[in-house]
């Protein structure tokens, strides 16, 4: 796979990095990243995702624009209000980087569609606010054998971690807690979002290039307010509904 002469000068910062290089940026140009929710935290991710250079990147999101959205989805601005999300990423991201290929989606995943849009792609982000997208994003990748980069957040505090098999997401959550709360609810933080979302890049990144530890089986949690991070192992479930014994 080459590179033009204007991939080679925009990469320029990855291909002298020993730990990308040239074999990394073309694990990039070749990989297929799908996005679920293009918000807080699908906004910054896919904005890096798509300057760093991944060939195929899609944005599976449902919503609009509204002025609350604002405060932390980069990706908008003032005259996008009322616009599909997607449609408005993809010409924001087409702008920056011409050399990936973007394909908006505005549908909402569920156990219905999810295995099969999911098998499509090599690798998926989950930022989504809602536990029900969640588990069907999940579920669907556990069966098709993709790896999830999941992210979340919440007044001050964000979290990140990587799901290779088992365990899975719902080793770690698996029910939807009934105290569960949303953004609109108790609030979030703006920047926050480009923190956690950066992270589910980053961590993106090493996956497809194989550069240094992925966040595999590991939960990174930031606090916000403290200034502090820690990251937990996660074991897997063995009563799962999805990738235990039993399933």
């Amino acid at each position: 796979m080459q590179f033009s002469d204007d991939e080679v000068e925009r990469y320029a910062r990855h291909l002298v990095l020993r730990e990308i290089g040239g074999p990394g940026q073309q694990a990039l140009k070749r990989a297929r990243v799908l996005l679920v929710g293009a918000g807080g935290l699908g906004a910054p991710a896919a904005l890096y995702l798509a300057a760093a250079g991944v060939g195929h990147i899609a944005l599976a999101d449902p919503d609009i624009v509204s002025l609350s959205n604002l405060q932390r989805q980069v990706l908008y601005g003032v005259a996008d209000l009322e616009a599909s999300k997607v449609e408005t990423a993809a010409r924001r991201l087409g702008a920056l980087n011409p050399h990936v290929t973007i394909d908006p989606l505005p549908l909402r995943l569920d156990s219905g569609n999810a295995a099969g849009l999911v098998g499509a792609y090599d690798l998926v982000l989950d930022g989504t606010d809602d536990f029900v997208t969640r588990f069907a994003v999940n579920a669907a990748c556990v069966q098709t054998g993709r790896t999830l980069v999941s992210g979340a957040i919440g007044r001050w505090t964000g979290q990140v971690g990587v799901f290779a098999g088992r365990p899975c997401y719902r080793c770690l959550v698996p029910d939807v807690p009934p105290d569960a709360e949303t953004c609109a609810a108790v609030g979030v933080v703006g920047a926050l979002a480009g923190v956690i979302g950066s992270m589910m890049a980053l961590e993106a990144v090493k996956v497809i290039t194989g550069a240094g530890e992925a966040l595999t089986g590991r939960l990174l949690i930031y606090d916000g307010l403290a200034g502090e991070a820690r990251t937990v192992r996660l074991g897997p479930d063995p009563d799962c509904p999805v990738c235990g014994v039993a399933a």
